[in-house]
């Protein structure tokens, strides 16, 4: 009997594989147990309910009786689709397959995922599930939300692996700067001569400070090279005599 009620409601997920390509699955999700939660209450509130007709006149026990076969009914239909619903993830694409009397499947290649979103709830950090979100090129309703999955960080991970190796994504490795490096400018002092330099750097600090080659400038080019006024007063004191600015 236990296993004539497996067959009956086994949603049989590898009757959709595409298995002369290949297909294979990576991870069949069912539901996370809080999935049944809410049902299983509410089924206990039906139970409950008709027990309580013990204690009502008989003239009205139809009416709680009644209502607790609704709610259990209601209550059992629930825990039986969370429990027949199932997503699964292949080397190719992921699917969804629910429906108790009439089954319903969604499926959406690999190439089509532009992002999931994970949501964990407070309860759902404790007890390890999550809801996630899926963004497509073709919105699929039927894929969009996954509810109450088990382990969400493991399964998204899952995905992202399944993507990378179908190589729809491209690895991002760092590039090595292959770029010769900068040689270092020679600063430009005034006073030398950049006829004697080695040539590294003199015609920049030259268009820097306005001076041509032995030509030494006036106050405003001692300050476009970098010095200040009584930096250059020290220098014209302490430099040779040849060799100071003696504009008056």
């Amino acid at each position: 009997m236990a296993g004539l009620l497996r067959t009956a409601f086994d949603p049989r997920v590898s009757d959709h594989l595409i298995a002369d390509e290949g297909e294979i699955v990576v991870d069949e999700v069912r539901r996370h147990p809080m999935a049944f939660v809410g049902p299983g209450v509410l089924g206990l509130l039906g139970v409950l309910i008709m027990i309580c007709t013990l204690w009502v006149p008989v003239a009205i026990a139809w009416l709680p009786l009644g209502v607790g076969l609704v709610l259990l009914a209601i209550g059992g239909y629930r825990m039986l689709a969370a429990h027949m619903d199932r997503f699964v993830i292949t080397n190719m694409r992921v699917f969804r397959v629910h429906g108790i009397f009439s089954q319903h499947t969604a499926t959406m290649p690999m190439s089509r995922i532009l992002d999931i979103s994970v949501h964990k709830p407070l309860l759902g950090r404790i007890l390890n599930y999550g809801h996630f979100v899926f963004e497509s090129a073709a919105e699929n309703q039927g894929l969009r939300d996954i509810r109450f999955v088990a382990r969400p960080d493991e399964r998204d991970l899952t995905i992202q692996r399944v993507i990378q190796r179908s190589g729809l994504r491209s690895s991002m490795r760092p590039v090595a700067n292959t770029a010769a490096p900068r040689t270092p400018r020679t600063p430009y002092v005034p006073g030398d001569d950049p006829a004697a330099g080695d040539g590294i750097g003199d015609d920049d600090s030259l268009a820097r400070t306005g001076e041509q080659p032995g030509q030494p400038g006036g106050d405003q080019e001692w300050l476009e090279g970098g010095w200040s006024a009584r930096d250059a007063a020290d220098y014209r004191s302490s430099a040779p005599r040849g060799d100071r600015d003696d504009r008056s």
